[in-house]
């Protein structure tokens, strides 16, 4: 069975949400995952992006989306799979692999 390549992305701002001063910033929490699901599913592929909310690229998907984060005052990083949010603020990694997995990524032996 021919897997999907799974689209991640990681919106965040380069200062902290008001509300995660103890927590790694966007871009590490964008990196750590990048880490950690690349190793769990080294066999699978994946792209993961990230996305400065405050400088958002051209792609109106993403644009209205980081738009989204500012003015529902979402807590950032906020984790999208596929469009779905699996993460905000402190993603954990357990439910991000649930949500790979009903796309067929199994664990790495």
């Amino acid at each position: 069975m021919e897997k999907k390549t799974v689209e991640l992305v990681v919106y965040g701002a380069q200062q902290l949400c008001p509300s995660c001063v103890n927590l790694p910033s966007s871009k590490e929490t964008y990196e750590w995952l990048e880490a950690a699901i690349a190793r769990k599913y080294s066999n699978q592929p994946f792209t993961i992006s990230y996305v400065d909310i405050y400088n958002p690229p051209e792609d109106t998907e993403k644009r209205e989306f980081a738009e989204r984060v500012i003015e529902e005052d979402m807590f950032y990083p906020v984790v999208l799979l596929e469009g779905k949010v699996v993460g905000e603020g402190n993603p954990k990694l357990k439910t991000i692999y649930a949500e790979l997995e009903k796309y067929g990524y199994t664990a790495s032996e």
